[in-house]
């Protein structure tokens, strides 16, 4: 057999390897000693990152009023790697800030990361950066960013907006969306529909020289994404109603929550103490949250949705309407009253005795509600106290009291009605009505929220149903929110017992002895109910709650004003004051107007003066 040697082959290998090494190498000392362009371009281009945050969405009241917007501001970033010998004081200069400012930063810059660009300073004005702008390049390692801030339009609404504030390391680890130095809702509306609001970042690539100057954009923009708006928010408040009813809460402390009946679209929702939301934007936030924070009326608490008051005498109509429906009372059932003299709870002042339900409530009779209760929890048809109160708790949790709507209000809290095992642990089990007579006029442990106040009048208004209270008017995508707003919840108590207690609260207004006959308007029938709350703290609550116009009610409303006395002082008249501006525009009682609004309750040594009078 013939064999071929092949064995010539491997020098013809090895030869061509060691050629194509010559080749690479001759390249090399090319590029390297001979032509040094790519040198040059490494060390004078640079690829920046530059993520685009996109504008929030902007918000806008019922009648597409513009209440937030954005406007253009920048943050100074820096790679700290690249930060070369610099003048400090210039540079400190240049931005506004102490040295130790600078020293702070640029080590929480280096903790975060050494190579990748991280905010040095936030929120500068497109004033400010105009002049910043022309020496920035000489700096290297920091460049500015485009951002934007929440701007307000008016100087309302701080407790309902909320505000926006720097993300968390929770906040990054919860979502990914988020960097470091990113901004987040933090309370409020913003805080609520942020993944609506916040939109979606963008992303450039651009070049950068030596001289930290962008030369263009990369590839020509192959690799950059646009970033998306955020959604817009349509709210169901009124500005004009939001702003009257702010001015006439100047001055006190407490608050005043408007509620359309049909729908459950809340028209206002005010807290006093107020702040101007402005306060919380830009470089002042930190300092301006501080000092609202350790105000001693404390401005930053929601007390439309946190503050919790026994409801007083506005809880007489709950009692009354569970009495009806269980059969306890009927609508001519007559309780004697002796006015201070009454046992075991006397009245406030002396009436007509005995009186039937329609005059309790108009008078606000304390005898007549205590009787009422004892029949709701001695009624024969249960076989206990215990079973009564428990049916009494029943029906009162059906009106909205004792949990919280779970909708977009911000930082609500449930209130309290006390359960039988609550009593049960208090007393051992041994209790019957006249241990707990004290929730027969809205005292004890009874604690609402002034919303769920205002939800009482929705809940008369439309004798016994109730849409839940919210915010939301319009916003693309959110079909499943107002799913859940839309959904119609009803009392257990029938429909046709609120005919007396409508008739009666119009004679609250209307009658000759009506405790807010003072308020009454000719050209519209206003139903409502005063409550005055024992405060152990100083002096009592005042309280109102009220709807209109009967016939076809387009506004329910509560107020709360601490500290005032007597519900039909001060909550009345702002109550009366609130509807008459939401239906007709504004109001013609200009001395009653100009009365409320240039009183001052929060003066300390009011008490001492009225005590003097």
């Amino acid at each position: 057999m013939y064999l071929k040697d092949y064995s010539g082959r491997k020098y013809v290998i090895i030869g061509m390897f060691i050629l194509m090494g010559i080749l690479f190498l001759l390249r090399l000392f090319y590029l390297q000693i001979i032509d040094n362009s790519y040198k040059l371009s490494a060390d004078n281009i640079v690829l920046r990152n530059i993520r685009e945050y996109p504008p929030r969405g902007c918000v806008y009241d019922r009648s597409n009023n513009l209440l937030i917007y954005n406007e253009a501001a920048y943050d100074i970033m820096v790679i700290p790697r690249q930060v070369k010998k610099l003048d400090t004081l210039a540079f400190c200069r240049l931005l506004g800030i102490d040295t130790s400012v600078f020293i702070a930063q640029l080590k929480k810059a280096k903790r975060y990361s050494y190579y990748k660009p991280s905010v040095f300073l936030k929120q500068v004005s497109k004033q400010d950066m105009g002049k910043i702008e022309e020496k920035l390049f000489m700096y290297d390692g920091f460049y500015s960013q485009t951002r934007t801030l929440r701007h307000y339009t008016h100087p309302i609404a701080g407790h309902l907006f909320g505000n926006i504030g720097e993300v968390g390391q929770s906040d990054m680890e919860h979502d990914p969306f988020y960097k470091a130095g990113d901004y987040i809702g933090k309370s409020g509306i913003e805080r609520y529909y942020e993944k609506f609001l916040r939109g979606k970042s963008g992303l450039t690539v651009v070049e950068v020289d030596v001289h930290n100057r962008v030369k263009g954009s990369y590839m020509e923009g192959k690799f950059d994404t646009l970033a998306v708006p955020g959604k817009d928010l349509v709210l169901t408040i009124d500005l004009n109603l939001q702003e009257y009813g702010e001015q006439l809460m100047q001055n006190k402390k407490g608050s005043v929550v408007a509620i359309d009946p049909k729908t459950g679209e809340i028209l206002a929702l005010i807290s006093s103490p107020a702040y101007d939301p402005n306060l919380l934007v830009g470089r002042e936030r930190t300092k301006n949250y501080n000092l609202l924070l350790n105000d001693s009326i404390l401005p930053l608490m929601n007390r439309a949705t946190m503050g919790t008051y026994p409801p007083g005498s506005t809880f007489k109509m709950v009692n009354a309407l569970v009495a009806l429906q269980e059969n306890a009372i009927t609508q001519n059932t007559y309780f004697s009253c002796q006015g201070k003299r009454t046992s075991p709870i006397k009245c406030t002042h002396d009436h007509v005795s005995p009186l039937k339900l329609d005059m309790a409530i108009q008078q606000s009779c304390n005898s007549y509600f205590w009787n009422t209760f004892n029949a709701i929890l001695n009624n024969h048809k249960f076989r206990d106290v215990h079973k009564g109160y428990e049916s009494w708790y029943r029906d009162v949790v059906s009106f909205g009291f004792g949990h919280g709507f779970k909708t977009d209000i911000p930082y609500e809290v449930g209130g309290n009605i006390p359960s039988k095992d609550y009593y049960d642990k208090a007393y051992n089990g041994r209790w019957n009505a006249m241990t707990v007579r004290s929730l027969s006029i809205g005292q004890g442990e009874i604690l609402v929220t002034p919303i769920q106040l205002a939800n009482l009048g929705v809940i008369i208004a439309n004798k016994g149903s109730f849409y839940p209270p919210h915010f939301l008017k319009k916003l693309e995508g959110s079909d499943s929110l107002m799913t859940v707003f839309n959904k119609l919840y009803r009392t257990s108590v029938a429909s046709l017992h609120f005919d007396i207690v409508q008739e009666s609260m119009l004679e609250v207004f209307d009658g000759d002895h009506g405790t807010a006959r003072y308020y009454r308007l000719d050209s519209i029938r206003q139903c409502g109910k005063t409550g005055t709350v024992q405060n152990p703290h100083g002096d009592d609550h005042s309280l109102f709650i009220a709807f209109a116009p009967m016939e076809n009610p387009q506004i329910a409303l509560a107020v709360v004003v601490e500290n005032a006395g007597y519900g039909s002082t001060w909550a009345a008249p702002i109550a009366s004051l609130m509807i008459e501006k939401f239906l007709k525009g504004g109001t013609k009682r200009l001395e009653l107007e100009k009365k409320i609004m240039e009183v001052n309750l929060l003066d300390p040594n009011r008490s001492e003066k009225r005590k003097a009078q």
